[in-house]
């Protein structure tokens, strides 16, 4: 296709200007899936197959430039949420999810598929995550963490897992109204999240002081 971007979707910010292959690549296979053929993702960018192959050499060379797009994506929106919540606007932040949902469905059908680059992909999110929690604990954001690695591991893995139930226990009926998904996921979790993350659950520390002593009996 004349004009098209050829530049690495790694180079710069891949988010902000992002390679047309790997943009059709994200939002065909947050439709179908990674059994969406090469051809259609062709169709999709307007290029040839041929095309893809040669700039990308496989289907799993597309998928890994696919998977460095929506990371450095969650980094940003992750790193926008956190100042938004420093600024008391977070709720804002979070109304502009529509326009994301494509990539959030990328993410799940990525852990679903599993294999290397799923696994590689879920460790990326948390490794990433480590980095901004970090950024929003010395802010003042965030409250620290008696272990960081632990906290950041479970909150990723629980985010994760409750778009997924969402996705797999209440399938959107038109595959196209992609945004739906995000749409629902909000309405369902927004308030308990908060109410869990800014107030806590439990009236007392008792189960967690008696968690604490039983670990420093076992050390």
């Amino acid at each position: 296709m004349s004009g098209m971007n050829t530049r690495s979707p790694l180079s710069d910010d891949p988010t902000a200007d992002p390679d047309p292959i790997v943009l059709a690549a994200v939002h065909r296979f947050a439709r179908e899936g990674f059994s969406a053929p090469l051809r259609q993702v062709a169709a999709d960018a307007g290029v040839s197959a041929a095309l893809i192959m040669k700039r990308f050499a496989s289907k799993d060379g597309l998928r890994a430039a696919c998977d460095d797009y929506v990371l450095a994506w969650i980094r940003r929106v992750k790193a926008e949420n956190m100042q938004a919540a420093a600024n008391g606007q977070l709720l804002a932040s979070l109304a502009t999810t529509d326009e994301y949902a494509p990539l959030l469905v990328y993410v799940m059908h990525s852990v679903m598929e599993g294999g290397q680059l799923g696994r590689d992909f879920v460790e990326h999110m948390i490794a990433d995550a480590e980095v901004y929690t970090a950024e929003a604990v010395a802010r003042g954001v965030v409250r620290p963490s008696r272990d960081e690695k632990a906290r950041v591991r479970f909150l990723v893995m629980s985010g994760l897992g409750t778009f997924l139930l969402s996705l797999l226990l209440r399938p959107v009926d038109d595959t196209s109204d992609l945004a739906a998904v995000s749409r629902r996921l909000q309405e369902d979790t927004t308030l308990p999240m908060l109410e869990l993350y800014t107030e806590g659950m439990l009236t007392s520390r008792t189960v967690l002081d008696e968690y604490l002593a039983h670990r420093e009996d076992e050390s």
